[in-house]
C-alpha cells in the first residue's frame, strides 16, 4: 500500500470512528431553572457549558421565549429542566422555535429532574375552579435536599450517555458531590431540628417539599388559590384564622412581591421571611450549598 493510500485509510477510519461515537468539545446545557443550571455545573466541570433560561428573581411558571433564548435552545446539547407541568406555560412553545430535534421529549437530551423524586401533593382530579394546579404534583421539589441527591445521580448518568469518552469524569464528579452534598444535608438536618412542628403562613404552595422536609407545617396561604393574587379580604380572614391557629412567621420566595407577607406580618404580629427559593435568590445562595444555608438560617432566626 502506498504512502498515500495509507493517509487516505487512515482518514477514512477516523471518519468513521466520529460518526459512530460523537465526541463532545464542550457539552452545552440549557437548564430551566437556576437550580439546575449550578447542579450540571457540579457535576459537568469544565466539560459542559451551562446556562438558566430563568433567574431567581423570575417566577418559573411564567416569562418570554425571547429570540435570545430560543437561540440558546437551538443549540444546546442537553435541557434540564423540573417537569411536572411547571414550564408547561413557555417551553413547548421555546422547543418549537429551536427546531432542536436533540432535545425533545423523549430524546436523550431530554432531561426532567420531577421524572425522579417522589412527589407531594398530586390531585386525585383538576378543574380550572382550582386555580394553578399541577395535575403531575407539586413541581417544586428544589426546596428539599434529598430530591437535589436523587436528582444528581440521575444527571450524572444522562451526561454519561450522551458524552460516553469522558463518562469517567463525569462520574467521578458526581461521587465527589455526592460526599460534599450527603454531610451537608446531615448538618442541615441538625441545624433545623428546632424548626420540627412550626407553623408557617406562605405565599404560594411553593414551600412544601422544604417544609416536608424540616418537619413544619403549612397553616395557611396568602393566595386564595394557587396563582391567585391574595385579596384584601382573605388577607382579612387570615388574620382572624391566625388569631385562633396562630403561626410562627409568614414565608414567600424571592420572586415574589414582598407586600402581602408583609402586610399580614404587620397586622398578625409575626415576621416576613423571604427565602431565596433558588440559587440566585439571596446574596448567600451563590450554589446548592449556599441556598440550604441560608435558607435554614433565615427560617432559624424568625422562629427566635
Amino acid at each position: 500500500m502506498s504512502n498515500m493510500k495509507k493517509i487516505l485509510f487512515g482518514l477514512m477510519a477516523a471518519m468513521a470512528a466520529i460518526v459512530a461515537s460523537p465526541a463532545f468539545a464542550t457539552v452545552n446545557i440549557l437548564a430551566c431553572e437556576p437550580e439546575w443550571a449550578s447542579l450540571a455545573g457540579e457535576i459537568g466541570g469544565d466539560k459542559v457549558k451551562v446556562t438558566s433560561a430563568t433567574t431567581a428573581l423570575q417566577d418559573p411558571h411564567r416569562i418570554e421565549a425571547r429570540p435570545s433564548l430560543i437561540a440558546r435552545t437551538r443549540n444546546a446539547d442537553l435541557l434540564v429542566c423540573t417537569g411536572l407541568e411547571l414550564e408547561t406555560g413557555w417551553l413547548p412553545v421555546l422547543l418549537q422555535q429551536s427546531g432542536n430535534g436533540r432535545i425533545m421529549p423523549g430524546q436523550p437530551g431530554y432531561f426532567e429532574a420531577g421524572s425522579f423524586v417522589p412527589r407531594l401533593e398530586v390531585p386525585s382530579h383538576v378543574d380550572r375552579s382550582q386555580g394553578d394546579v399541577h395535575a403531575a404534583g407539586n413541581p417544586h421539589i428544589q426546596q428539599d435536599p434529598r430530591n437535589i441527591a436523587r436528582v444528581a445521580d440521575a444527571l450524572a448518568r444522562r451526561l454519561s450517555e450522551i458524552d460516553s469518552a469522558n463518562a469517567a469524569f463525569y462520574q467521578a464528579r458526581y461521587k465527589d458531590f455526592s460526599g460534599r452534598w450527603t454531610a451537608a444535608m446531615k448538618k442541615w438536618e441538625q441545624q433545623g431540628a428546632p424548626l420540627k412542628g412550626t407553623a408557617v403562613v406562605v405565599h404560594h404552595k411553593n414551600m412544601t417539599y422544604l417544609l416536608n422536609w424540616l418537619g413544619m407545617r403549612e397553616v395557611g396561604t396568602l393566595e386564595p388559590k394557587p396563582g391567585v393574587e391574595p385579596s384584601a379580604a382573605h388577607l382579612s380572614e387570615l388574620v382572624n384564622q391566625l388569631q385562633r391557629q396562630p403561626a410562627k412567621m409568614v414565608i414567600r420566595g424571592a420572586y415574589q412581591d414582598a407586600r402581602p407577607s408583609e402586610w399580614l406580618a404587620e397586622h398578625a404580629h409575626i415576621p416576613a421571611v423571604m427565602l431565596p427559593f433558588t440559587v440566585g435568590g439571596s446574596d448567600a445562595a451563590k450554589d446548592l450549598f449556599g441556598l440550604f444555608d441560608d435558607s435554614i438560617r433565615r427560617l432559624l432566626e424568625a422562629s427566635k
